[in-house]
């Protein structure tokens, strides 16, 4: 019974935490859907010039999978095709779920952002970026990276 209390009051906390009004700046509602290649990873063609771009949680990367059963398919297709700044082999590992906003793509009418860390040789500190997948937007390149080869 104290479990089932503390985990309702729990989700009223974090709910009531949602503003109503979303601060995600990039959201493309008609952004072209995502195309994947060969190396089952995604076919980008833009680089940013936003040195916000991806590494600001109200600027996140968005990887909408309502196409896909796969919740994390698009995260791992968009990270694979990135490479350090010199064309490094990266390395990422999630690192937490954080920063709810309201949206209109999921039955509880929220979402969470995926901040993934990223690592390649050389590297003097690993960078931060956030992966939201509840929406559309242009997929583009974060300042500073590259793609894979």
């Amino acid at each position: 019974m104290k479990k089932s209390l503390l985990f309702i009051a729990l989700l009223l906390v974090c709910v009531s935490c949602i503003s109503t009004k979303s601060t995600l700046k990039n959201v493309d509602s008609n952004a072209p859907n995502l195309r994947v290649t060969d190396q089952n990873t995604f076919l980008i063609t833009e680089y940013s010039k936003d040195k916000k771009y991806g590494y600001d949680q109200d600027y996140p990367i968005n990887l909408f999978y309502g196409n896909t059963a796969n919740e994390t398919i698009n995260q791992e297709r968009f990270l694979n095709a990135l490479a350090g700044p010199k064309g490094e082999k990266i390395t990422y590992t999630k690192l937490e779920s954080c920063c709810p906003f309201p949206t209109k793509n999921t039955d509880l009418g929220a979402g969470f952002l995926d901040v993934y860390e990223l690592k390649w040789e050389g590297q003097k500190k690993p960078v931060k970026l956030y992966l939201n997948i509840y929406e559309k937007g242009i997929l583009m390149v974060p300042v500073g990276l590259t793609l894979k080869k």
